[in-house]
């Protein structure tokens, strides 16, 4: 009996020893970061020319498609500023980043997002700048602050983390809410009792909010709205399964009816302990034309 469980020893570690190495991410968290600081400072540097590229990049700037060194960001940012949110989906070689910066002295919010190839080089770069209210609506600089949100950025303890499925099935709810047109809470949608919203800088529902009547309250706040503005599309859904953040791109009609101006938002959704915690959007208003920013519906995509 010993010779054989010696045998066994023996031929199961050979067998392990055979099996290919379990495949490494070509990026891993750092490495994402990385891609989107180089990104930034190569708009503000000018030197855009040297970021490490795949040979089938594609590159769109405000949803129209351009060659990097046509970039038109690259002749006017001029500075970056403090706030600096990062959604890091690992398992997707993808980053979303919103960031405020500087054209000339004036604030822009800066939505930027990288796709990695299997080597680390940048396959897609998308770039979505909104500068004021006639371009997102919504514009608020100080509610960025100088640095992105604690809420946002608190890490959850592993327990408290959802699945990735299971945390974008809990996000799914926000955009479902929207598009049934009554209340989040019409839908189950599981938010946790300090949560709130903020859109382009502005707190637009949660307790301290004064916006409009009854945005205070997150879960039963009138939706009615969407009757008239149409169903939303989801594009995106990157998520973050280290911070517990699931990021979606939406779009929607912004004043209803066919042809009309679509509003477009990165939304971000802090999901732990079941709930959703807090949701940031940034906003930009583009025409019908632009409502996908100039990317197809992600493979696996489900609508709500």
């Amino acid at each position: 009996m010993r010779l054989i469980l010696a045998l066994s020893l023996i031929l199961s570690s050979a067998a392990l020893a055979a099996q290919p190495a379990h495949a490494q991410s070509a990026c891993d968290r750092e490495c994402l970061r990385g891609k989107v600081t180089e990104v930034l400072h190569a708009l503000i540097h000018d030197d855009i020319g040297k970021l490490a590229v795949a040979g089938n990049l594609r590159v769109t700037e405000d949803g129209v498609e351009r060659p990097l060194d046509q970039v038109g960001l690259v002749r006017t940012v001029t500075k970056l500023r403090g706030y600096r949110q990062d959604v890091i989906d690992e398992r997707a070689g993808v980053a979303v980043t919103g960031a405020m910066v500087e054209e000339s002295g004036s604030p822009v919010l800066l939505a930027v997002r990288v796709k990695v190839d299997g080597e680390a080089k940048i396959s897609e770069l998308e770039l979505v700048a909104t500068r004021g209210r006639a371009d997102g609506l919504l514009y608020n600089v100080d509610g960025f602050g100088n640095a992105a949100s604690l809420a946002m950025n608190l890490a959850p303890r592993p327990e408290q983390l959802a699945t990735r499925d299971e945390a974008v099935r809990i996000a799914m709810h926000y955009p479902r809410g929207l598009s049934n047109a009554e209340t989040f809470n019409a839908v189950g949608t599981p938010f946790a009792p300090e949560a709130y919203r903020l859109e382009n800088g502005m707190l637009m529902a949660g307790p301290a909010c004064t916006f409009i009547p009854g945005c205070d309250d997150i879960g039963n706040q009138s939706l009615a709205i969407f009757r008239q503005l149409g169903r939303v599309t989801v594009r995106d859904v990157v998520v973050d399964e280290r911070m517990g953040i699931v990021m979606m791109r939406l779009s929607w009609n912004v004043r209803g009816g066919e042809g009309s101006d679509k509003l477009t938002a990165w939304e971000a959704f802090k999901v732990y302990d079941g709930q959703i915690h807090m949701v940031e959007a940034y906003i930009r208003i583009f025409p019908p034309e632009l409502e996908l920013g100039g990317w197809p519906i992600a493979e696996g995509v489900v609508q709500p």
